[in-house]
């Protein structure tokens, strides 16, 4: 082994580890965005629907609230939204005044597709990238995979 793969290498070594574990994270995920898109979405437009389906209808101005932004920016965004048939707002039954705003069934489709998509294109990159015992092996990091995203 080099000096410069010894450098490299992770094993031992938690903060090295920790760097190239993101740095990898980080292109997966990146890649399994290609895989799937709803349209032509701004971020924020993204980051609305996930939040909707993540924690279920809400107004526009606890929308606002939670992704940080004003309320006039909101109210783009959920219009835009409106328009291509991914957002439908209801009164809220508390309070006729106020508008709740939830996911449309063809969000919640895009949604579906896009997981199925993601799916099909990891599935495949495993089979084509990697031996048997690759995946065996990368199966068994998914546990230590899953404790690492609940650690507080």
């Amino acid at each position: 082994m080099s000096e410069q793969n010894i450098r490299d290498d992770p094993r031992g070594n938690p903060p090295l580890l920790a760097t190239h574990l993101r740095a990898v994270l980080t292109q997966l995920v990146r890649r399994l965005r290609e895989q799937s898109t709803v349209g032509d979405l701004t971020k924020s437009q993204e980051a609305v629907l996930l939040r909707l389906k993540r924690e279920g209808a809400t107004t526009a101005t606890e929308l606002a609230r939670a992704e940080g932004m004003r309320p006039q920016s909101m109210a783009k965004i959920v219009q835009t939204l409106e328009e291509a048939g991914l957002l439908a707002g209801t009164a809220d039954p508390a309070d006729g005044r106020r508008i709740r705003l939830a996911l449309t069934d063809t969000a919640r489709g895009h949604f579906e597709n896009g997981r199925l998509a993601k799916d099909d294109w990891l599935t495949r990159a495993i089979l084509k990238s990697l031996t048997p015992e690759e995946a065996d092996l990368l199966a068994a990091s998914v546990p230590l995979l899953r404790r690492l995203t609940q650690f507080a």
